[in-house]
């Protein structure tokens, strides 16, 4: 390396810098061997949209930051990207520069570019004249530019976060500034970048791709194990639940995957040695005892914030750091809005940083008990003094804060303090009996709630009778019985002591109930009088609430797009709150847009969606949950993995009988979708038995609150089974009296499943030309909404039907995401005529094939000969033919007979 000595004072501030390097001449051939592009697996997880994504953001002079944890596999995105065919460069144009902390000195690092860059004499003759560092750089990129003016390339910086001197950073930002127009540049990172990106993103020159990008989604990971499914060496149960855990990390899931492969004794994920090995030596390595011990005080709490772990302080042992210095690490954290700047552990580092136990558990649990609750956070407070096992904590919190754990609508919470609560407390308290019949009515467990309601003495009763009447209503609703629950609901708003509280959730009961009726504007109204509650208390919780009753109620008008809009509006709102919101009033709103967009078939959206709210709903113990699962079994029946919808059932089968929830809120439902399943497996009989099993619901009109279509959809049902068994007149009969049954009231979504169940009729009754005029009405009326689930829930028993009528469909965005569901292709669209025929000439037609003469036609329609002849005239120049054998054999070619 050549001598500092004659360094310009320019660059005198560097010289510590550059002290620990050898002297002499620099081994440019040594280096080069560093500059290699990783080697991609052979059985790397095909992920066109993030290659496709990297390959766009390559752009001249673009500049393309991949910032994750480690273990994300960013470089090796980044090689699958530079490599990929949309990217349009050849592998001697990509230039991959991975950085050591060793290249901290700005000679080693310009030294690196140029041999990188190959401008190899710019840098050593620049810097032995004595040229100040950037303007060493700034000849380095001329030359570039001049060499190889029309050739791109890409440079990839990979580990910047080992660059930490300041001058080396002055140098990577006029590196960025001011790149050749043919050069484009990739920076890999565990870390933020040191200096601002602003500017280039306002010249729209800057991409960053974070974790959120680069981890797997629920889908990937059940591909990224399909060969271990098929050997049976996993479960679909396995792999969801790895995937829960790990929240699609990308090694500590090829690490397991390797570790099945070559181990038969199949372990945990987390007591993998392999997957501990790289959380403790590559996760976690470098870390001081003080930084650890820090870390394993998060891990157990389940959000955490600077202001928390600050009352925690005294507690922990061995040294402390707080939680934004920690996330500045670049460690596997996820940071979540609403009380200010609040993060949480991917969730298999935090299995495995509280292995073992800490001591002092207790005692921090406590000092975040307190904190919450200085805070008003009862629910919490409630939890942790529970964690820390400290009775009298417990017993104080729910004397005091009663109504504020029911308003926190934290059942899990509520049911564990029940555990713990002396039973004389709850014996001689009416206040803590009302508190409880509602965590119990919340949860499902309708009997147990009606005991402690019946346990009250006669003057407990009158005294609390409104509240009562509020809770027997949110319990007849949440059984599905309409009228009674509305009867209900009104004599608790007559009562003259209901809290602000109590007509809040009462009017809510009513808005559901009225919506169920169909009569959505009593719904509305009811609604906006629960909004203005929900406002005037401050209460962010019950206000979400109210936003999920009022896009149910849109949703039941068929306005799918205005209940997305209301719903990530008030997901919007919730997030700005500057208290953290109720967990269940934000994953209700969640969880109605996931049925959102379930229903316009918009798949992955929704698939992100339940995975984060179907934790939240286990772990509050909301019933809502079983809605999250009936949406898995939905979309794994619309993707045709019938066996892991079964699998889906069975686990909200043993989710409910665990939770202790009332059979009749979760039985008709998870009987239905074992219905619809088995209707795809085409087994009638088992079909035939399920709905016999739901007869006596079916019978006592029941509307289930989290299901509102169901009723409708069970008629259907019946309707499907005998369409599979050939039973073309009682499937008429059944539909026709279901239709009469709803009148002008029957729910937008169930209308569109039965006019295309009367489309199915009408084609079975050999009648094509009305089931094709029937198919694209609904079509048209369903494209207004993107309203996709019924095709999809019908798709087989559609059959050709949709071929047959597709060129009667203009041309749209449905249109095409329909020929994607039912696999519509042009070689199966039926071609088109020029002039379509008419009802009357459909008549003739039929008539021609079945081989009558024109009199016996003429005889038949009871028209005249001469009317027969000129409709005969018709067809065959329609269907450009000369006789009728060949208008029947053409006829039959176009699906129109």
């Amino acid at each position: 390396m050549m001598s500092l000595s004659g360094r310009s004072a320019a660059n005198d501030e560097f010289q510590s810098a550059n002290s620990g390097l050898q002297r002499g001449e620099l081994v440019r051939e040594l280096l080069s061997q560093r500059l290699r592009m990783p080697a991609i697996p052979a059985d790397a997880l095909p992920r066109p949209h993030l290659t496709t994504q990297i390959a766009e953001a390559l752009s001249p002079r673009g500049v393309l930051f991949v910032e994750a944890p480690c273990g994300y596999g960013k470089s090796h995105a980044i090689a699958v990207g530079v490599q990929s065919e949309s990217a349009g460069l050849s592998a001697d144009t990509v230039h991959w520069l991975p950085l050591t902390a060793q290249d901290n000195a700005p000679t080693r690092f310009l030294s690196l570019l140029s041999i990188a860059l190959n401008v190899p004499d710019t840098c050593e003759s620049s810097l032995q004249g004595g040229t100040a560092f950037a303007d060493t750089l700034a000849i380095m990129l001329l030359a570039l530019q001049k060499s190889s003016p029309a050739q791109r390339s890409v440079l990839v910086l990979d580990g910047l976060h080992h660059l930490t001197n300041p001058a080396v950073i002055a140098l990577l930002q006029q590196l960025v500034a001011d790149l050749p127009s043919q050069l484009s540049l990739a920076l890999i990172s565990r870390q933020a970048l040191p200096f601002e990106t602003h500017a280039l993103e306002l010249e729209n020159r800057f991409v960053r791709i974070g974790p959120d990008n680069l981890e797997f989604s629920r889908n990937e990971t059940f591909e990224f194990f399909s060969e271990a499914l098929g050997a049976k060496r996993l479960t679909s149960v396995a792999v969801d639940h790895l995937y829960n855990l790990t929240e699609g990390w990308p090694t500590p899931l090829a690490l397991y995957r390797l570790d099945i492969q070559n181990n038969p004794e199949r372990r945990l994920v987390s007591e993998t040695p392999s997957v501990e090995r790289f959380l403790k030596e590559s996760v976690l390595g470098g870390l001081t005892q003080g930084q650890l011990c820090s870390l394993r005080a998060f891990a157990e709490l389940d959000l955490y914030s600077d202001e928390l772990l600050l009352t925690l302080e005294p507690v922990i042992p061995e040294g402390f750091m707080l939680p934004s210095e920690a996330s500045a690490l670049g460690l596997p954290v996820s940071t979540l809005p609403g009380w200010g700047r609040w993060q949480r552990f991917n969730p298999l580092l935090k299995e495995w940083l509280q292995t073992p136990v800490m001591p002092g558990y207790a005692d921090r649990m406590l000092a975040a008990s307190r904190w919450f609750r200085s805070s008003g956070q009862f629910p919490e407070a409630l939890k942790y003094a529970l964690l820390a096992g400290d009775s009298e904590a417990i017993s104080d919190i729910a004397t005091q804060g009663s109504e504020a754990l029911l308003l926190g609508q934290d059942t899990a919470s509520l049911l564990r303090l029940r555990q713990s609560l002396p039973a004389r407390m709850l014996e001689n308290s009416p206040r803590l009996k009302v508190v409880y019949s509602w965590v119990h009515a919340i949860g499902g467990q309708f009997q147990q709630a009606r005991a402690l309601i019946e346990s009250l003495d006669p003057q407990s009763t009158q005294a609390h009778e409104a509240r009562l009447s509020a809770l027997r209503a949110f319990i007849l609703r949440a059984e599905g019985q309409v009228e009674p629950a509305l009867a209900m609901a009104g004599q608790a708003l007559s009562g003259p002591e209901l809290s602000p509280q109590g007509q809040l959730v009462t009017h809510m009961v009513r808005a559901s109930a009225l919506c169920a009726a169909g009569q959505f504007q009593e719904a509305r109204e009811a609604n906006r009088e629960a909004s203005r509650l929900a406002r005037e208390a401050g209460d962010a919780g019950s206000e979400a609430l109210a936003v999920f009753a009022h896009a149910r109620i849109e949703l039941g008008k068929g306005a799918l797009r205005y209940s997305e809009q209301l719903l990530r509006t008030g997901l919007d709102t919730v997030m700005q709150e500057l208290t953290r919101p109720a967990r269940i009033g934000e994953t209700r709103l969640q969880l109605n847009l996931a049925l959102v967009l379930w229903h316009q078939g918009r798949y992955a959206e929704a698939d992100r969606l339940l995975v984060t709210c179907g934790r939240h709903t286990e772990q509050a113990r909301d019933i809502g949950l079983l809605l999250a699962m009936a949406l898995r079994v939905l979309m794994c029946r619309a993707q045709g993995r019938l066996d892991d919808a079964f699998v889906w059932i069975g686990r909200a089968e043993r989710t409910m009988h665990t939770w202790k929830v009332d059979e009749a809120l979760y039985v008709p439902v998870l009987e239905a979708l074992k219905a619809s399943c088995w209707l795809a497996q085409k087994k009638p009989d088992n079909v035939a038995r399920a709905l016999t099993r739901l007869q006596p619901y079916m019978e006592a009109g029941c509307v289930p609150e989290l299901f509102p279509m169901m009723p409708g959809l069970l008629d259907c049902l019946h309707v499907r089974l005998h369409l599979v068994r050939g039973e073309t007149v009682q499937a008429r009969e059944t539909l026709e009296a279901a239709c009469q049954r709803y009148g002008d009231a029957i729910p937008w979504g169930v209308g569109v499943h039965m006019r295309l169940l009367e489309a199915l009729l009408a084609s079975a009754e050999g009648n094509l030309m009305a089931a094709r005029k029937i198919f694209v009405a609904v079509v048209a009326e369903a494209e207004q909404e993107h309203f996709i689930s019924p095709f999809a829930e019908l798709r087989q028993e559609l059959g050709d039907l949709p071929a047959k009528a597709w060129n009667q469909l203009p041309d749209s965005r449905f249109r095409e995401a329909l020929g994607e569901l039912l696999e519509v292709n042009r070689t199966q669209q039926m071609p088109e005529l020029a002039e379509p025929i008419s009802e009357r000439e459909q008549g003739v037609l039929e008539l021609i094939a079945q081989g009558l003469s024109n009199q016996g036609i003429a005889d038949t329609l009871h028209i005249s000969l001469h009317t027969v002849k000129t409709h005969a005239r018709r067809i065959n120049a329609k269907l450009d033919v000369r006789s009728r054998t060949q208008a029947t054999v053409k006829a039959r070619e176009l699906g129109l007979l």
